[in-house]
């Protein structure tokens, strides 16, 4: 899953960033509207994480711009203004949760869980490309009911071919699916991950093989 925080509190965006780093998700994170829009134009995101008190405006009205982009992205507010008439506002305007300052991580991480579980209309909650089976809402993988251990950037490239499953993806692509913004990324890392996540879909019997496609990208299909 990739996640928008935008927050601009930099020790707070911090702590959360490293966090969710840590439960396998890909955050890009901005401290300001004109940021977070930008990124919205260049970036898929599955979840957004908005505080409402920002140098430019309140995280609410980034809404309308990331339903545009993003149909189907799930909307946490995360803020200090816990006001009955605030939290009200905040679901009324569209978003999917309103979290108010200060919490548990814990929590953070259960009503994430809690907002992906919601049916949405884009796609199936389960992706099946040979044994192999995707669970789009928890971002796991399993061939016949045993849950593969992936790194988190294995299961970020894993999840990106599957979503693709039958088309090339192109590294470009891929390497975004996998980086967030503000990663490093050495020219060799990709095919590293890549190459172990073979490894790992073949000793399970998957059923599916990936593909390089020399100077292009990669393709996953079913194995013949």
């Amino acid at each position: 899953m990739r996640i928008l925080l935008v927050e601009d509190e930099i020790e707070f965006a911090d702590t959360v960033r490293g966090a969710l780093a840590r439960e396998k998700y890909v955050v890009d994170h901005v401290d300001r509207l004109a940021l977070a829009t930008e990124a919205c134009r260049w970036n898929v995101y599955d979840l957004a994480l908005l505080d409402r008190t920002l140098p430019d405006g309140d995280g609410l009205s980034l809404l309308p711009s990331l339903r545009a982009a993003h149909p189907g992205i799930a909307v946490i507010v995360l803020t200090a203004r816990g006001e009955v008439a605030d939290r009200v506002n905040g679901l009324d305007e569209g978003a999917d949760d309103y979290l108010v300052k200060p919490f548990a991580l814990d929590e953070l991480f259960a009503r994430i869980r809690a907002v992906r579980r919601r049916p949405v209309e884009l796609g199936p909650e389960e992706i099946h490309v040979g044994a192999l089976v995707f669970d789009v809402a928890n971002d796991e993988a399993s061939v016949n009911g045993v849950r593969l251990t992936l790194a988190r950037r294995e299961l970020r490239v894993l999840s990106t071919l599957v979503k693709r499953r039958g088309r090339t993806v192109l590294r470009e692509s891929l390497a975004q699916g996998v980086y967030g913004f503000d990663d490093a990324i050495q020219s060799n890392t990709l095919d590293s991950h890549i190459s172990r996540l073979r490894g790992k879909l073949a000793a399970a019997n998957a059923g599916v093989e990936i593909h390089a496609i020399k100077g292009v990208g990669y393709l996953l299909q079913v194995r013949e």
